[in-house]
């Protein structure tokens, strides 16, 4: 873990050609994004035989479908007659039939129907109408695919984020909300934006009322981790409420804010917990005890409303951090009970252009699981986003308008603070071949 003021690594200058290159943003699409695996889906999308996802990716489709009860299939969305799409979005299919010229497959991915068939004489053979299988596999509730038949397996890909984040049941979560929208900017300042907590005094001066929040940062394997020097036991309150003369008022201040700011990394049953604690704790009541306090109560709490929390060593706890860059586009920050993760995938070939995906998850008593729409939400304003992520896509554009200009040289990454990003770009450029990060002599 590297700890802030202890620089152990030097400091490096990343080109801007990474975000604003045509040719850049081409060498992506031929050999980063058909080489890795990716979220395609949760499984929660697809819970019944036949239901299906459309995970479009520059100019590849995939059609992810709940083939049988227990299995996941993935095919490349190209009939095999004339081209086109089969599939957009997602719904429910007996069969996936094009549109075009009514050719049809089964959900295992064979041809059951060619339309006059005998114009071809015996020509079309099985092998070469079926559709072309994608990689696919599941970790955390999540459908990843992968194009690339030499990738390594999915765990192994994983590796450690998956090790790490395993205790936390990500599984057994499910949505409670979920938006996107598109973004005035290159994918990766996007995910970049989200793999970090340097930017937090800056964008987000509130969340700092009580302490800076100095944080740790670096790589694991492809994929980064951040988290508070001070490590946030309450889903992002405990190290904001470090400096409360009243850490009572002070949690209860942080998660509130938190609640209403964000609308994640935290729950509402912590929320109603945390208001309490004026009334079942005496002033003065020690910081740690007060948060023990909390974390037993919204324990127990959860437990009568039939939630149950995941077991996870308080060392492991700390190791895990607050915020997993999955590589190449997903981003987790993670808690007991919850996550708010981000998706963020380019926009065709621009390179000044992303779609950026947003969505909680939340564990839920069994059999009240919401299933919440994924809402198009354009407008970049506190009635469509919360103030903390308004505050985040306001950086966006006026990011990616500096690094076109003349008087961008490059990016100064905090060698302790974004670590994870140096990361990021090491791996991007082992992938494709230029853009490596460059020490700063």
């Amino acid at each position: 873990m590297t700890m802030q003021g202890n620089i152990t690594q030097p400091p490096v200058l990343i080109g801007n050609a990474a975000y604003v290159s045509q040719s850049y943003a081409d060498a992506e699409a031929a050999k980063l994004w058909p080489k890795v695996w990716q979220v395609a889906c949760r499984e929660e999308e697809i819970p019944e035989v036949g239901d299906y996802v459309t995970y479009d990716i520059v100019d590849d489709s995939i059609i992810v479908v709940r083939a049988a009860p227990d299995r996941i299939a993935a095919y490349f969305n190209v009939c095999r007659h004339r081209g086109r799409q089969l599939t957009e979005g997602c719904g429910n299919a007996k069969r996936l039939v094009c549109p075009f010229h009514a050719w049809s497959w089964d959900l295992d991915g064979n041809n059951v129907g060619v339309v006059r068939k005998d114009a071809w004489g015996d020509c079309l053979k099985a092998d070469a109408l079926r559709l072309r299988d994608v990689r696919v596999d599941t970790w955390g509730g999540w459908v990843f695919v992968c194009m690339d038949p030499d990738a390594p397996p999915l765990r192994d890909y994983l590796e450690p984020a998956a090790s790490m984040l395993d205790p936390f049941e990500l599984e057994k979560m499910r949505y409670r909300w979920r938006q996107w929208l598109h973004f005035p900017c290159n994918w990766k300042v996007a995910i970049e934006a989200f793999n970090e907590g340097y930017h937090v005094a800056g964008t987000h001066p509130q969340l700092t009322k009580y302490s800076p929040k100095p944080t740790w940062s670096d790589g694991r394997g492809i994929h980064g981790v951040f988290g508070s020097q001070a490590r946030e036991g309450t889903g992002g309150a405990t190290a904001g409420a470090a400096g409360a003369a009243d850490m009572r008022q002070g949690l209860a201040d942080s998660l509130n804010q938190l609640w209403e700011e964000v609308n994640g990394t935290t729950t509402e049953t912590m929320v109603r917990v945390a208001n309490l604690l004026v009334e079942e704790l005496p002033e003065g009541t020690p910081p740690a005890e007060v948060q023990m306090h909390l974390m037993r109560r919204t324990v127990e709490e959860d437990a009568r409303r039939g939630v149950a929390w995941p077991r996870i060593d308080p060392a492991h706890f700390a190791a895990a951090g607050n915020v997993w860059h999955i590589f190449p586009n997903t981003v987790i920050i993670h808690g007991p009970t919850f996550a708010l993760c981000y998706r963020a995938r380019p926009d065709g070939h621009d390179p000044n252009r992303c779609i950026f995906e947003v969505y909680t998850l939340e564990r839920f008593p069994e059999g009240t699981e919401p299933r919440p729409a994924n809402l198009h939400k354009p407008d970049m304003d506190e009635a469509s986003w919360r103030k903390v992520l308004c505050q985040d896509f306001s950086n966006m554009g006026a990011v990616q308008r500096g690094l076109r200009s003349r008087g961008c040289d490059g990016l100064r990454p905090s060698p302790v603070e974004e670590r994870a990003i140096i990361n990021f770009h090491r791996v991007l450029a082992d992938y494709l071949g230029t853009g490596a990060p460059q020490v700063i002599e």
